[in-house]
């Protein structure tokens, strides 16, 4: 250990993980129950601790794969949440991020062995320490990325109707949206492209399926490849 700053107090740095998911036209966040202590059996975010020989990022990305499975997961740091008191067991500093993850890509067999459940982010239950504060600041953070851009098609799959991406809106922001002028304002943006499929699943006549936009990738590379 370094002699350098010794004067001054040492701290744990850790990463919470808000996951959030969109399933039957709501927006669903997964979350698990504390394995240790302080808090055990308290509903949770999940998270990990920063070690000594990776950056925050790092730690993040790392505790999202090892989740999910996934290793491209669109994923924005919230901010630091730093109360003395925020955990109980140690002072521990807690650097949130929020990742974006389309429900069926994700291995299930992975949320058991985690004990993860996914909720409707209108029925969460009780959390522990300061994770409800970090949900509702991901979801402002999340309302912005989603009003400013494509970060939300995340959310869908590969290709999906405009209908499935009006309740993603819907779902984010809380409300309902005139389906004429959702449809003149998404269409007129440069994020999302027309094909020539056709999905028959909830009438005879179909939808048009749209996808995202590859020309995208090169702002948005962490959206769809």
């Amino acid at each position: 250990m370094s002699a350098y700053y010794s004067e001054h107090a040492r701290f744990l740095v850790s990463v919470d993980c808000i996951i959030f998911g969109f399933k039957d036209g709501r927006l669903q966040l997964l979350i698990g129950k504390r394995q240790m202590d302080p808090g055990r059996g308290a509903w949770s975010l999940y998270g990990g601790f920063v070690k000594a020989d990776e950056d925050i990022d790092t730690t993040a990305k790392r505790t999202l794969t090892s989740l999910t499975g996934l290793s491209k997961v669109f994923m924005r740091q919230v901010g630091a949440f730093g109360a003395v008191d925020r955990d109980p067991g140690e002072r521990v500093i807690s650097v949130a991020y929020y990742a974006l993850i389309n429900v069926a890509d994700y291995d299930d067999r992975l949320r058991e062995k985690y004990g993860l459940q996914w909720f409707d982010m209108d029925a969460l239950p009780p959390l522990y320490s300061d994770h409800k504060e970090m949900i509702g600041m991901a979801l402002t953070r999340l309302r912005r990325q989603v009003a400013a851009g494509p970060a939300g098609l995340r959310l869908l799959p590969d290709l999906f109707t405009l209908t499935q991406l009006q309740r993603l809106y819907e779902a984010v922001f809380g409300k309902e949206m005139d389906k004429r002028n959702f449809r003149k304002r998404i269409q007129a943006a440069d994020f999302i492209e027309k094909t020539a499929l056709i999905d028959k699943s909830g009438s005879k006549r179909g939808a048009a399926l749209y996808r995202f936009n590859k020309n995208f990738v090169q702002d948005y590379p962490d959206i769809k490849q």
